[in-house]
């Protein structure tokens, strides 16, 4: 295959697949990064030897090629940690190339970081990775450099070694000059957007190994505080508006008869049970059956899954219904919404709405089961007194980020709220609500606060010792 056939091969091309770059064969056994029209990027075979081999189509092909060298030769002039360029090149109408070393037995602390986002906040295992990844960013920034795309996937760890990845997104302020400290701040602030806001009483002890490295500029808490939330805000927007259009992390299809949205990861493992959703309800386990709504539990593909099917109860009903978002999709947003805000519940792993000339009909939505009892089973021992420290943090953390965050819930009873892994997690969305002001959502606060309450005797110790050290607004 020519490199330009690359443009119209879809998300997916098959693999193995072998590229002609300029009469010599580059044979591309595993995707890792497909931007579909504009870049690939995967593990290939060069000359004999595995390479990471990123490649560039598209109006923006050149461009694109150009950032990513000079990225990589501004991480190598200034003694960073980089694999090494091989080789590129650029094919007018077709595009370009550039491989690198491929670094082996290498892991991102983005996956380190996935055995660790659910310790309590910046426990041991936790300070480590970021402690590791901010004496990099300082190392950067003391350079006159910065990664705009500041993740923890794009920091590969081999043994003690930390490399960085993904030079397209370096950017150059004054080369070999310390960066200034605005633009330090706001990188800063990107990085630590993606992390728990849990963790952000603990930037200043963080920010401790920045310093030690790079400690041009004495950097405010409260400055960068707000650099956090500004990156938040905008990730958050930008996040949410991927839920339902085509994209790295979604596929949707819209028509006529149907609006499917899952997540990338889940398509293959979903198409069947989303092809015929009724009958895997008719032959799951009955977990809820209501007039509005059936929830149902379902073995597929080796794992258990929750289906709840939004029902339609009249001619009537269907009408008042059929022109407004599906609670099934209201779901599936506040799902993907708690989870991104740090607010723990099922992952929603796809939403399916039936239609009739466009007109919404009956909807479905599919999440992960977790197999854990309820707060009120959980709890249970505990209602004379004894509560652990360990629950009464996990259900204070839960309200604070609430708060935060300014959610309600809707419905706070016990079997709403799921105890798991050292964390209160939410189920049954369908009334959760993002409040763009206080004054609608202090009295949806004091609401939930007031239900969760009562699913336990006023006059009982643990009624008394939540009551008390919930937080209030």
């Amino acid at each position: 295959m020519r490199l330009g056939e690359l443009r119209g091969a879809g998300r997916t091309p098959a693999l193995p697949l072998t590229l002609d770059l300029e009469g010599e064969p580059l044979e591309l056994v595993q995707w890792l990064r497909v931007l579909p029209g504009q870049r690939y990027v995967a593990k290939a075979l060069w000359r004999g030897r595995t390479v990471l081999a990123k490649l560039f189509v598209g109006t923006k092909a050149e461009r694109n090629l150009v950032g990513e060298m000079d990225g990589a030769q501004w991480l190598l002039q200034q003694g960073l940690l980089t694999p090494d360029p091989l080789e590129h090149g650029f094919v007018p109408g077709e595009g370009g190339w550039l491989l690198f070393a491929y670094i082996e037995d290498a892991q991102s602390l983005g996956e380190a970081w996935l055995s660790v986002e659910r310790d309590p906040p910046l426990s041991e295992g936790q300070e480590e990775i970021l402690g590791e990844s901010l004496r990099v960013i300082a190392a950067l920034h003391a350079k006159g450099l910065w990664q705009s795309d500041l993740h923890l996937d794009n920091l590969l760890k081999t043994d003690s070694q930390l490399w960085l990845i993904d030079a397209g997104g370096i950017r150059a302020a004054r080369v070999g000059e310390p960066l200034d400290r605005t633009r330090a701040l706001q990188n800063l602030g990107v990085f630590f957007a993606q992390l728990p806001p849990t963790l952000d009483p603990h930037l200043d002890e963080l920010l401790v190994h920045y310093l030690l490295v790079n400690g041009n500029h004495a950097l405010s808490v409260e400055r960068l505080l707000e650099e956090v939330a500004s990156a938040r805000r905008w990730r958050l927007k930008d996040f949410v508006s991927k839920l339902g259009r085509d994209c790295t992390l979604f596929s949707v299809q819209r028509n006529v008869r149907e609006l499917r949205a899952v997540c990338r990861d889940q398509v293959h493992l979903l198409d069947a049970l989303l092809n015929r959703p009724d009958t895997s309800i008719k032959e799951g386990r009955s977990l809820k059956q209501g007039g509005s709504a059936t929830v149902v539990l379902v073995e597929h593909a080796g794992r258990s899954l929750v289906v709840k099917r939004y029902n339609l109860k009249s001619f009537a009903h269907w009408l008042r219904r059929c022109w407004r978002p599906t609670r099934a999709w209201h779901s599936w947003v506040q799902g993907h919404r708690l989870n991104f805000v740090g607010i723990a519940t099922p992952r929603p792993l796809a939403v399916l709405e039936r239609r009739r000339l466009w007109l919404r009909d009956r909807s479905y939505l599919i999440t992960e089961y977790l197999d854990a009892p309820d707060i009120v089973a959980a709890f249970a021992p505990y209602v004379d007194g004894g509560l652990p420290d360990e629950m009464l943090r996990a259900i204070c953390l839960l309200f604070a980020g609430l708060i935060r965050e300014r959610i309600s819930h809707g419905d706070m009873k016990g079997t709403n709220l799921i105890w798991r892994s050292g964390q209160v997690w939410l189920i049954d969305l369908d009334a959760v609500q993002h409040h763009a002001d206080t004054r609608s959502f202090n009295p949806a606060f004091a609401k939930d606060r007031s239900r969760f309450l009562r699913n336990w005797p006023e006059a009982s110790a643990l009624n008394r010792l939540l009551d008390k050290q919930l937080p209030r607004l």
